[in-house]
């Protein structure tokens, strides 16, 4: 019996730069009155998951920054860092390779520039950002740095096979085809989905997990039943139970149908 159903956000509830459709919503809503807890798990800052679970009427823990941060009603239940000299150290190299990257400070969006990355990004996301030199920033509770190349996914597929060399200690993942994440090796969608399993007492055979990039590899290896969106990388779709349609096909709706809820007649 699924218990537990933790779920990415962008690409597997949400259509990007839409709005949810009203499957997904009645859906999470039938969920939740049958008791079955929903755990939105994003690489997204916590400030922007927070405005989608609110949206979305959730009232569970929160896990951002790719399992960097778990908040439960203002509450940090979990938490990792990069720290100061990793993330100098990731600055460097970005400057090397003339690439944008937000750093995220204290759950606060930090940007050297105010460029075409940033913009879009934030407008997407919703959130707030500010523009500093990032040598004027205290780097003490640095969640992510997010490199971003909107013009050459090319770029973000060989920075995501070459760094891991040249930053072992680090968990770096892509989470679309435009953005590469550098984080805390514990903080992946994995280690905040395991972290809530033990808080609840939820074994991994009683949560689903469901995803659609290969940073949701780490949250698919949390479930036991482990489902990827129609539109899902192929690295996801070869480790997941069950392949649902596509997120423009409530495919989320579709998979939930099958393995948790009677379908609505």
């Amino acid at each position: 019996m699924i218990k537990l159903i933790a779920t990415d956000i962008d690409g597997t509830i949400l259509i990007p730069e839409q709005q949810f459709t009203k499957g997904v919503k009645d859906c999470i809503k039938r969920l939740q009155n049958s008791g079955v807890k929903v755990v939105l798990v994003t690489g997204r800052m916590n400030a922007a998951a927070e405005l989608v679970a609110k949206e979305l009427n959730l009232n569970t823990p929160v896990i951002s920054y790719q399992g960097g941060l778990v908040k439960e009603n203002g509450k940090v239940l979990y938490e990792r860092y990069l720290t100061e000299d990793e993330s100098e150290r990731i600055i460097a190299w970005a400057k090397s390779e003339n690439i944008h990257i937000n750093l995220y400070n204290d759950d606060i969006l930090y940007s050297e520039n105010d460029n075409y990355e940033i913009q879009r990004y934030s407008k997407r996301q919703s959130v707030n950002y500010v523009v500093k030199p990032f040598a004027e920033i205290k780097k003490n509770r640095v969640n992510k740095i997010l490199a971003i190349d909107y013009n050459n996914a090319d770029r973000i597929n060989r920075y995501e096979q070459e760094l891991p060399k040249v930053f072992p200690e680090l968990y770096i993942v892509k989470s679309t085809p435009h953005f590469l994440e550098f984080s805390n090796p514990e903080a992946s969608k994995y280690c905040a989905v395991h972290f809530l399993q033990n808080y609840w007492g939820i074994s991994k055979e009683e949560t689903l997990t469901i995803g659609d990039q290969n940073n949701d590899i780490a949250l698919l290896e949390a479930g036991g039943l482990r489902i990827a969106m129609g539109n899902a990388t192929d690295s996801l779709k070869e480790i997941s139970n069950y392949i649902t349609d596509s997120v423009e096909n409530d495919g989320f709706v579709k998979a939930i149908e099958k393995f948790v809820l009677k379908p609505v007649v």
